[in-house]
This record gives structure tokens, C-alpha cells and sequence, in this order.
């Protein structure tokens, strides 16, 4: 899609591709999965119900990771639609190796970089929800600017989400989450569901990972940050 690429050949990025070597299983899954619970990089905007075989809420998660904490809320909220973004195929082949192994039948996968996807992909106003957790912090200074939270992040998100619907993020940096929270308080259209300039208690639906754990045990902080469409 030369189209695209040409688009998007000069934006900062949010991610470098730092792939490790895919395992045998990974590996079949990106084979044998992907064409069924996947999509590629397309211009045309998805079709939910078409893509799900239901009308259902619909939440996206930018940055799956392995997908391991995507997996367990699906499994723990069957009556929603889960789409999860991740750039890293390995992280994909376990996702998709879960949902072969679980039998988790509300998870569909797309495997680019977020920002065309959304873009690209995503019609307005058709989301319930769009969590991103754990970005990359891109801790030092000189390096803010590759954030993928930044205030025409946060009005894509805007267009993307329903009225009412949310944007839900978790970082583990406290400097990130300060950004994070002068972003969106400053970001038109959006209320946060906690006091102003305060952070909200992670929710029930958001796992706690085992990193998130050992993070706790070392005396690291979390923070999450749940912010509502208000227009």
C-alpha cells in the first residue's frame, strides 16, 4: 500500500522493533491463525459484527504484548469484542496461541503499527472503549517526543471512541504518568472519572501481571488513568 506507507514515512514513531526469534509454536500460529483471527494492515474500516459474527462492545487494546493479560479479559467478558494491536509477532503467536488453546472465541488480532490501524481501520465514533497499558515509556528526555501519548493521540482516540466510551491507560514510570495525566486533562472532550489531577485504583478488569507483581514487591508504583468521552 504505497499510499500509506508514503503517509506515514516521516511520522516519529512510538516503537522500535526489537523481534526475538519466534518459537515453532508462534510460528504456526501466525501461519494457521492469523488468516482466521487476524487482518492485515488494510485502508478499508473494519466491519465488527461482520469480523466477530456479532454486535457486540467493542474495546481495543493498543500494545498487547504477549497477550497474556487481552487473553483473561476476554475470557473474563465474553459479552464483549476484544481487537488487539501489537507491532511484535512473537506476542502475537502467544496471543494467538491462547486463543487456539482456550478456546477464546471474542479476541480478533491485527499485527502493525496502532496509529495506521486506527486510523486506517477504525471507524469514528464506533468504540466503547481503548485501553493502553504499559507503553513504552521512552524514559529519557530527549526521547519524549516518540510518546504515543501526545494531544493529537489523544483527539484520534476521541474520534474513534462512542460518547461515553473510555480511554483507559497504566504506566509503571511515575514521570510517563504525569505526562499522561497532563495530556489528557488539557485534551478537549474528555473528563476524568477520577478527582481532577488524580489517578483511579486499577480497576477489576485489568489482570495483574506478573510483572505488575514483581513490580509491587520491589516497592514500584502503577498507575492507571481512566478518562470519558464526554462529546
Amino acid at each position: 500500500m504505497p499510499e500509506v506507507a508514503e503517509q506515514y514515512l516521516r511520522r516519529i514513531r512510538s516503537f522500535v522493533r526489537r523481534e526475538g526469534r519466534l518459537t515453532r509454536g508462534q510460528q504456526r500460529a501466525l501461519d494457521e491463525l492469523y488468516p482466521v483471527f487476524g487482518k492485515p494492515l488494510e485502508t478499508s474500516i473494519l466491519d465488527y459484527s461482520d469480523w466477530f459474527g456479532r454486535s457486540a462492545p467493542t474495546i481495543l487494546e493498543i500494545g498487547f504484548g504477549n497477550g497474556a493479560s487481552l487473553a483473561e479479559m476476554a475470557l473474563a467478558h465474553p459479552q464483549n469484542n476484544y481487537i488487539g494491536i501489537e507491532v511484535h509477532r512473537p506476542g502475537v503467536g502467544n496471543l494467538l496461541l491462547q486463543i487456539e488453546q482456550r478456546h477464546i472465541q471474542n479476541v480478533r488480532v491485527i499485527c502493525a503499527d496502532a496509529v495506521e490501524v486506527i486510523d486506517n481501520m477504525i471507524a469514528d465514533s464506533s468504540l466503547d472503549a481503548v485501553y493502553l497499558f504499559f507503553p513504552d515509556p521512552w524514559h529519557k528526555k530527549r526521547h519524549h517526543k516518540r510518546r504515543i501519548v501526545q494531544a493529537g493521540f489523544a483527539q484520534t482516540i476521541r474520534r474513534k471512541l462512542k460518547t461515553g466510551g473510555v480511554f483507559h491507560l497504566a504506566t509503571d514510570w511515575q514521570n510517563y504518568a504525569e505526562h499522561m495525566l497532563e495530556i489528557m486533562t488539557q485534551a478537549e472532550g474528555f473528563t476524568n472519572t477520577a478527582k481532577p489531577d488524580e489517578y483511579v485504583a486499577r480497576p477489576e478488569y485489568r489482570p495483574l501481571t506478573k510483572f505488575e507483581q514483581r513490580g509491587h514487591r520491589l516497592g514500584h508504583g502503577v498507575w492507571d488513568l481512566i478518562f470519558r468521552k464526554t462529546q
